[in-house]
C-alpha cells in the first residue's frame, strides 16, 4: 500500500523545526514507517541549492530565479526521495513544500499565481500533500521568534508586509481547500501546539 505525503508549513518563527520531530514521532508512534526531509533541501542538489537560495551573498536574485531554483529542487527532491518512499509505502513527513512557493514567491514576491501553477504542474504531474498542517501566527510574534535563533537568511531579512503577504497566501489557500488543509494556532507555547497538532493526527489518521 502507498504511503501518506504529509507538509507542514508557515511563516518565520512558526515552530515548523520543532513541531516536526514531535509529528514524525506521533507517526511512528501510530505504526509508520517515517521519512522526515526538508524543502528546499532533501537531496545533495537540493541542499547546494537550499545554501544559494538562503545565504546572503545573493542578495541580487530575481524572484523568477529564485522560484525556478525551488522548483529545481522539488524535482529532485521529488524523483529521489519522496516518490520512493510513497512507493514503498513509507509515510512522507516534509518541512514546507509547493505551498511555500506560493505564500513566498507568489504572495511574498508578486509573482503570478498562474506560473506557480504551470511549475506545479510540470514538476509534480499529479502529486500533492494527502495533508498540510499550517503552523500560523501573528508576523510580528514569527519574527521576533526568528530573531532569537541567531543571524537572518535572505527571507528573513524582508519587511513585515512581505510576511504578511505571505501569511495571507497561506490562510487564503487553507480555506480554499479544508480537506487537505489545517491551521494550528501556533503562538501558544510549544506543549498546547503539540497537544493540538496530535488532536487533529489522530482525527485525520487512518483506522488500523
Amino acid at each position: 500500500m502507498a504511503g501518506r505525503f504529509i507538509a507542514v508549513e508557515g511563516g518565520e518563527g512558526a515552530g515548523k523545526t520543532t513541531q516536526l520531530p514531535f509529528i514524525a514521532a506521533c507517526l511512528e508512534r501510530a505504526g509508520y514507517s517515517v521519512v522526515l526531509t526538508r524543502e528546499p533541501g532533501g537531496t545533495a542538489l537540493g541542499e547546494e541549492i537550499r545554501a544559494l537560495v538562503l545565504q546572503n551573498r545573493q542578495t541580487g536574485m530575481t524572484a523568477a530565479a529564485e522560484a525556478l531554483l525551488m522548483f529545481a529542487a522539488r524535482a529532485e527532491h521529488i524523483e529521489q526521495v519522496i516518490r520512493p518512499a510513497l512507493a514503498a509505502g513509507r509515510w512522507v513527513l516534509c518541512d514546507r513544500f509547493t505551498d511555500a512557493s506560493y505564500a513566498y514567491q507568489g504572495g511574498g514576491r508578486g509573482l503570478p499565481m498562474a506560473r506557480i501553477a504551470a511549475l506545479e504542474n510540470w514538476v509534480q504531474d499529479d502529486l500533492r500533500p494527502d495533508l498540510t498542517l499550517v503552523l500560523d501566527l501573528p508576523v510580528a510574534l514569527g519574527l521576533a521568534r526568528a530573531g532569537r535563533r541567531g543571524p537572518a537568511d535572505r527571507f528573513e531579512q524582508e519587511q513585515a508586509d512581505f510576511f504578511e503577504r505571505v501569511r495571507m497566501i497561506y490562510l487564503e489557500r487553507a480555506k480554499r481547500n479544508p480537506m487537505r488543509y489545517r491551521v494550528v494556532d501556533a503562538s501558544h507555547p510549544v506543549e498546547v501546539v503539540r497537544a493540538n497538532i496530535e488532536r487533529i493526527l489522530a482525527d485525520w489518521l487512518p483506522e488500523r
